[in-house]
């Protein structure tokens, strides 16, 4: 299986408990992803907070508008620091999604480094060479440009 990384690093207007506050809620996932992706939470109940071990059903519509289950765990938490998600079920083959935030100057440094895997082999790393690896740096292009509106609000 090969594997792949996406790195994004944003510079965020707000400190890095604001910014914990607003990634460790599990619902606001939705409000920063493409619209067109038609995500939902599914889990019912969820905290307002994640923590280790919480595993959170979503529906999205990632190509050609056909729905497919994630069953995303949270793998770690070390609140208002990291936390990193990983996939169980899902529409890649390996999804490992590490986020860091680091205060600097009463702003807060977010990174996210994901390591990800195509499923079917070759036809899959061809699939990511021509289709996935772009559609996913316009979503997090996209969830950046909506993050930096969303926090601009919030000052």
């Amino acid at each position: 299986m090969k594997k792949y990384e996406l790195y994004r690093e944003t510079l965020l207007p707000v400190n890095i408990d604001e910014a914990w506050q607003f990634f460790s809620n599990p619902y606001n996932l939705a409000e920063i992803t493409p619209k067109e992706m038609d995500f939902k939470v599914v889990t019912k109940e969820l905290p307002s907070e994640i923590h280790s071990g919480l595993t959170i059903l979503y529906t999205v519509k990632p190509l050609a508008n056909v729905p497919l289950k994630w069953l995303s765990k949270i793998r770690e938490v070390e609140a208002p620091y990291r936390f990193v998600d990983e996939q169980l079920k899902g529409p890649y083959a390996y999804w490992y999604h590490e986020h860091t935030f680091e205060e600097k100057e009463g702003l807060t440094v977010m990174k996210d480094k994901i390591t990800y895997a195509v499923p079917m082999g070759w036809l899959g790393q061809l699939a990511n060479t021509l289709l996935v690896r772009r559609k996913l740096e316009q979503i997090f292009d996209y969830r950046s440009q909506k993050i930096l509106k969303l926090f601009k609000g919030i000052g």
